[in-house]
């Protein structure tokens, strides 16, 4: 998933609430969502140990990155492309769980 992509159903999800509720939504989504230049950070550092996996929540893929040595290397330089993408869609499904909390409606279905 692209960056603009994450962005506008982010800010599809905020408008449909009113302004109260728009407020503890970026609130929330804020204490929870993972940074994706953060991430490649922690992939570019540690990848080799799957820190990175851990971090964004794929802890089978980080056990297996960490006992490989990140693939011996090529899974690190493979996640360097993949690691954004993958931070943005899990942003994105804890964004549509709090937007349906607040809202007690789930929103439209995601574009990922």
């Amino acid at each position: 998933m692209n960056r603009l992509l994450y962005r506008n159903e982010i800010f599809n999800m905020a408008n449909a609430l009113d302004e109260a509720d728009r407020q503890q939504f970026f609130n929330e989504l804020a204490n929870v969502e993972k940074n994706p230049v953060a991430l490649y950070g922690w992939n570019m550092w540690l990848g080799w140990l799957g820190i990175d996996r851990f971090v964004v929540g794929d802890v089978l893929l980080g056990f297996l990155k960490l006992i490989t040595l990140g693939g011996f290397g090529i899974w690190q330089i493979v996640d360097c492309f993949l690691i954004g993408n993958r931070a943005r869609t899990k942003n994105l499904q804890k964004a549509y769980r709090i937007h349906t909390r607040i809202s007690g409606y789930a929103p439209a279905e995601p574009l990922v």
